[in-house]
């Protein structure tokens, strides 16, 4: 991948602050024409600098959302096509690779409790994963 210019630095300025900005917009802001625009925004996206677009959901206070931990230890590090089947799981929100006697924590949502064990039972049953630890989120004190 080549070094990241100004444009294309203002370019991702803008999608951070609102992915949803159509290409005209973005091209005009950036001073570009559209298919130049287009064209960085797919380079951007090959080369894994853009890795995605995502809704950032303030779910309504109506809808129950259990929040979990799962600290995992592997038998081995890597294990890439463990992080392939995590990727494909939508209730695990984040994957963080950790130093220490750990090695990934995972960030889980979903709409209960039963789910959190499902998921925790799925991770459990890997052949990469030596041990799970669930830590249960009782309260979100702040976000920033």
């Amino acid at each position: 991948m080549h070094a990241l210019d100004a444009k294309d630095r203002q370019l991702l300025d803008l999608l951070c602050r609102n992915a949803r900005l159509p290409l005209k917009t973005l091209a005009a802001r950036v001073g570009l024409a559209r298919s130049s625009l287009r064209e960085r925004v797919a380079r951007l996206e090959a080369s894994g600098v853009i890795r995605g677009y995502r809704a950032d959901v303030d779910w309504p206070a109506q809808v129950p959302l259990v929040r979990a931990y799962l600290v995992v230890r592997l038998v081995r590090t890597p294990a890439p096509a463990l992080l392939a089947r995590l990727r494909e799981r939508r209730e695990i929100e984040r994957c963080s690779s950790v130093s220490g006697e750990i090695d990934l924590i995972l960030a889980v949502a979903t709409d209960t409790l039963d789910a959190v064990t499902d998921t925790r039972d799925w991770l459990s049953a890997q052949p990469e994963v030596m041990s799970v630890v669930t830590e249960t989120v009782l309260r979100e004190e702040f976000r920033r």
